[in-house]
Order: C-alpha cells, then structure tokens, then sequence
C-alpha cells in the first residue's frame, strides 16, 4: 500500500512534536538550575519548599487579609529576589534575540546576519557612552553610583541611542532600493557611532570607564524585579510582531520578485521586519548591554533540527531554542566555581562561534 498524504504528514509531525517537547523540557530543567546555582548552591528540597511556601502564602493572602506570612529564608531572598528577575530576563532576552537574529537572516538572506546588523546595537552603545562617560568627565561622578540612573538612566540612554539608529534606519531604507546597500548604511552607521564612542572612552576617567565596559559586556543580572513586568510586556510584543509576519518571510524566500507578483509589499514589508527586530534589539539590548551570537547562532540551530524552512513553525522553535541557550549561558556564568559571576558574552561566544564555523563549512560543502 502506498503511504496517503496523511500518513506522511503524521510521520512528519511526529518528530518534530517529539524534538519541541524535548526542547521546552530541557529549559524547564535549565530555568529550574538557575534558580538553585550560583554561588550558594540551594539543595532541591529547599527550593522546592520555599517554592511551596511562596505559593501557599500568595494564595492565602488573596482569600484572607489577616494571615501572616511566613519570615522569608535566607533561601526564599536569594530565589525569588535575585536569581529569578535573572532566569526570567535570561529567557526573555534569549527569545527575543533569536527571533530577532531569525528575521534579519530572512530580510537579507544572509546566514551571518544578526540583530547588530544594522547596527542598532552600537545605537544602544553610544547612548549609554553619552550618558555614562560625559557625566563622568565633565561632572566627575560615575554614573553607575548614582542610584535613580543606575536603575533607569543607562536602560533609557540605551534605548533611546538604540530607537534613533533605527529610526535613521528605516529612514534611510526608504530611498535605498537594495538590500546590500542597506547593510553597508548600517555598517557605516555601526562604524560611526563605535568611533565616537571609542572616543568618549579614550577621554573618560579610570572609573567611569570601568563601569561603561561592564556594561559592554552583557548581563542578565541588570533588569530589576521594578524593570522585569515592562521588559517582559515589550519583549512578548515584538515576539509576537514577528510571528505575525510568518507568511510574508516565507514569500521573501521565494524572491523579491516573486513575493511581489504574489501580492507582497515589498518595501513596506521590509521596513516591518527591520522596525520588529530593531525593537526587539534596542529593549534587550537597553537592558541587557550587547549580547552577542545568541540571535546569529541559534536561527541555524533551530534549521538543523526540524530541517524547515517554514517560519511558523521557525519562528517558535527559534524562540524556545534561544531560551534554552540563554539559559545555558547563564547558568555556566554563574556557576560556584567561579569567584564572580563571568560577563555573559564571553560564554555565548565560546558557544556561539562555533556554531557559526560550522556554517560557514557546512555551506562550503554544500556549494561543492
């Protein structure tokens, strides 16, 4: 009997049913490690516990104003505290990046594109120099020790250097009729805004400088318990912007041409796509600092394993995927042996690079 349509579909799905649930399950395991390492292992009893005695206590005090809460534990405060705004910021910022990575590999088909493309990130790096090493040097204060900028001033320079970039972006789109001459706008804007920032550092006292390339370096650590309900809010928005848009990425990987003869807008689209990753860029980027090589590596992972190119099922799967290697890396950052917690982009380049190696040759191999 030969195999029905259905039959082969059902065989299709299989897998990649058996491969997504294998994915969310490893980030639960990762969310559930992050939240018991670091520096202070936390035996899983006393999470689980603490996890019980947190619920128990939310609930009881919805239906009865009058019970007392339990003292929290020296455990409970490092948890919920410190280490889950982390988990969750990590997980966050690992989606929104991939997608962002998937969606400008997309635009320009190019598989060595990813979110600083544009860019939009070195946007992001002159604004926190602007603020950050000019108040330094002129004022002769380092910013990060003043209270109110160092929990909002440096997340809102950041943005706001990250958005201009975008904007000048999608102006500049608008009269650019190529691809390839976008990417070279956005690298010229990249080199531009690095050097103004490589001299604001050349003249920038020891101290502030200090804090500047600390920042530089990337944290999942930045975004408070305050900051952590408006990242996630912004975050889940541009996420679902570009799930939105699955079926106009498809027809962009038939071919400019094609795509328009099948109705696409193709200008008009292209500066949504740019407007849903710069976003996506410039909010974790503002909180986070630049991480790196999670949205250029994880796309091609996420191709490797369900060997599609269908970005309804792409997108989710880059998202999950993402999650799960932010996850990783900070984890790995944050592990007890070391004495202080290593800047989260000198694990994801230690991971993400050879992921792009593999890429590159991989291609090589195909084109022989």
């Amino acid at each position: 009997m030969t195999p029905t349509s259905l039959d082969i579909e059902r065989r299709h799905t299989a897998p990649i049913l058996l491969i997504s649930l294998g994915i969310i399950a490893v980030g639960l395991l990762l969310f559930v490690m992050n939240l018991c390492f670091g520096s202070v292992s936390i035996p899983f009893a006393e999470f689980i516990k603490d996890c019980y005695y947190s619920i128990r206590d939310s609930v009881m005090t919805v239906f009865d104003r009058e019970w007392v809460c339990n003292e929290p534990s020296t455990y409970h405060t490092i948890i919920f505290e410190y280490r889950l705004p982390g988990a969750i910021t990590a997980l966050l910022a690992g989606i929104g990046l991939s997608v962002s990575g998937l969606l400008m590999q997309t635009l320009f088909r190019n598989p060595l594109a990813d979110p600083s493309l544009l860019g939009i990130s070195s946007g992001a790096s002159l604004g926190v120099a602007l603020v950050v090493l000019l108040a330094g040097s002129f004022g002769g204060i380092a910013v990060s020790t003043l209270a109110l900028w160092s929990t909002y001033g440096v997340a809102l320079a950041a943005f706001v250097g990250a958005f201009l970039v975008l904007l000048l972006i999608l102006a500049l789109s608008s009269q650019l009729k190529s691809m390839v001459s976008l990417v070279l706008v956005g690298i010229m804007i990249a080199y531009i805004a690095g050097s103004v920032t490589d001299i604001l550092k050349f003249f920038s006292q020891k101290e502030v400088l200090h804090s500047f390339v600390i920042w530089g370096m990337g944290s999942f650590s930045n975004v408070s318990k305050a900051q952590l309900p408006f990242f996630a809010i912004t975050v889940m928005v541009g996420t679902v912007g570009a799930f939105l848009l699955f079926k106009t990425l498809n027809l962009l990987l038939l071919g400019e041409r094609y795509a328009e003869n099948l109705g696409v807008n193709i200008r008009r689209s292209s500066m949504l796509i740019i407007l849903v990753s710069g976003f996506l860029t410039a909010i974790i980027t503002a909180f986070c600092g630049p991480i790196a090589f999670l949205g250029l590596a994880v796309p091609h992972i996420a191709r490797f394993l369900f060997k599609s190119s269908d970005h309804k099922l792409l997108i989710p799967a880059t998202a999950f995927l993402g999650m799960d290697l932010a996850l990783f890396c900070n984890l790995i950052a944050r592990l007890p042996s070391f004495e202080s917690k290593l800047p989260v982009n000198s694990v994801t380049a230690l991971i993400g690079a050879p992921i792009v190696l593999w890429v590159i040759f991989h291609r090589q191999k195909v084109l022989k």
